[in-house]
């Protein structure tokens, strides 16, 4: 599998995309599951356009596709891949100011590639879970561990390493609509749904030593690389919840640019152990 990986990786941006799409179809038309995740939550979102729905289809597929040449080109490569970061420049003058800063990077776009850009330009402490399939795991954890990134495994453990970095003052990767375990988690709206969604985020966001940032790592056509946008979390609003504040947040996110989320993710489901969502 390491070999294929490699090969892979050799491939042009823009033909590991096109491949990409034709998988993405695939993986819709094969797997009944899936297909009605990706229906129901675009139909939830309020997101009917057919264009958003293949877009997303695609996104899903390219998603897997570029995962070999994010993690196992050099770091130089991969940073050259992002051709512009509005809103990052603020982002790097907290740090330098002495703040922390939380990147909040959602299931949308190349994740992937943001937190390696950010690792370009400062230390970045990302919260890593073991995937289910035992053979990815080697080489997820090579290709997400470069050069100043530092995982640290989705534990109690885990989360003292993060909040170590925020009192160092250095950079923090969350995937903040990844559904959490019992106990880790609230219930939350996400698109008028009860989603269960993680405190960690929230509460890291509420820091006064923490700036947070929502991050976009949007896909150029054509394989001509990803734009990273860096934009500061919104401020409460009165009577809302931290959860919600964050979840408000990645909507109007997800609003620019809908076609790249990944809705095929299971982001409704009730973790093991927890509650039913309040009706």
């Amino acid at each position: 599998m390491r070999t294929l990986f490699r090969l892979f990786a050799a491939l042009p941006l823009g033909v590991l995309h096109r491949l990409g799409s034709v998988l993405g179809w695939m993986i819709y038309g094969m797997s009944p599951t899936y297909r009605r995740h990706l229906r129901e939550n675009l139909s939830a979102a309020r997101y009917s356009d057919a264009r958003v729905r293949r877009g997303a289809i695609a996104a899903a597929g390219q998603m897997i596709t570029e995962l070999p040449a994010l993690w196992l080109r050099p770091h130089a490569e991969v940073a050259a891949l992002v051709k512009e970061t509005p809103g990052a420049d603020e982002a790097y003058a907290e740090q330098k100011a002495g703040k922390a800063i939380l990147f909040l990077t959602p299931h949308m776009g190349a994740f992937e590639a943001a937190a390696q850009y950010a690792a370009s330009r400062m230390p970045i402490t990302v919260l890593y879970r073991r995937p289910k399939a035992a053979w990815l795991d080697p080489l997820m954890r090579e290709g997400r561990g470069r050069s100043n990134v530092r995982l640290v495994s989705a534990d109690f453990g885990g989360v003292r390493e993060i909040l170590s970095a925020a009192k160092r003052g250095e950079a923090i990767g969350l995937l903040p609509d990844q559904v959490p375990g019992v106990g880790e988690g609230e219930w939350s709206d996400f698109f008028g749904r009860p989603a269960y969604t993680m405190t960690l985020a929230a509460k890291l966001a509420e820091r006064d030593n923490v700036a947070c940032y929502l991050a976009f790592a949007k896909r150029l056509p054509r394989g001509q690389g990803y734009s990273i946008t860096v934009r500061r979390l919104p401020e409460a609003r009165a009577g809302e919840s931290a959860t919600r504040r964050m979840n408000r947040a990645l909507e109007e996110l997800i609003a620019e640019c809908p076609e790249q989320y990944l809705w095929g993710y299971n982001r409704y489901k009730i973790p093991a152990g927890a509650e039913a969502p309040p009706k």
